[in-house]
């Protein structure tokens, strides 16, 4: 296969700006069947819209679970995850409850992720780290929990925080994960030479609101 097909079929095509509309949630619907991206990664309240765009379209549909934050209670991010499912979703991008990371409550942030996972058996799992708000070492702790929950994915970032998806970061969460799990690197990923350095770094998943942009770089 080319580097194009590659590429594509590694992209969560993403669309989580607050003031995001029904017209664009269209468009990128569309620009995901156009280009074959592997997903669209969109807000709940648009998975029944998407759903509508996407029958018959290979594209799956990624929504968030306590975004952007996740600092949410956890009855309430099993409710979303719960709620996100039932309206079509196909997998969960669910950011953990840094406070409890950084404050050493690893078996917190371990019971609540497997709460959501066990809720919703039926879809993939992608654990957002906040990688910008971790050390080194907590980064290590936080790979090691999300591959303790059973989880199919371990992802960087929101894109809302100070920085996104780092080759080091990447680097550092595959020593510990070693192929167990994907890795998808998010936030701030805006050209062709970004996410191939990520995925040679050991990246198995793109999040991006630019993979049209990062698709035209191919041509």
């Amino acid at each position: 296969m080319n580097k194009k097909i590659n590429i594509a079929k590694l992209i969560d095509h993403t669309l989580l700006r607050p003031d995001a509309t029904e017209t664009e949630i269209f468009k990128l619907c569309e620009d995901a069947k156009q280009y074959g991206f592997f997903s669209v990664c969109i807000h709940p309240s648009f998975i029944k819209t998407a759903k509508e765009l996407l029958t018959a379209s290979p594209v799956k549909i990624s929504t968030v679970t306590g975004f952007p934050l996740g600092a949410t209670l956890t009855n309430v991010k099993i409710y979303e995850a719960i709620e996100s499912v039932i309206a079509g979703a196909d997998e969960l991008d669910i950011v953990i409850n840094t406070g409890h990371a950084k404050s050493g409550n690893w078996k917190a942030v371990e019971k609540e992720i497997s709460g959501i996972i066990n809720a919703t058996p039926q879809a993939v799992h992608k654990i957002i780290i906040e990688t910008c708000c971790l050390t080194d070492d907590e980064k290590k702790t936080a790979s090691s929990v999300v591959i303790n929950t059973g989880a199919e994915f371990i992802k960087t970032s929101t894109g809302f925080g100070p920085s996104g998806a780092k080759v080091s970061d990447i680097k550092i969460i595959n020593s510990v994960t070693k192929g167990k799990i994907g890795i998808k690197a998010a936030g701030g990923i805006k050209k062709l030479e970004d996410a191939i350095a990520l995925i040679n770094a050991g990246a198995t998943r793109i999040g991006t609101s630019s993979g049209v942009e990062i698709m035209n770089e191919t041509l």
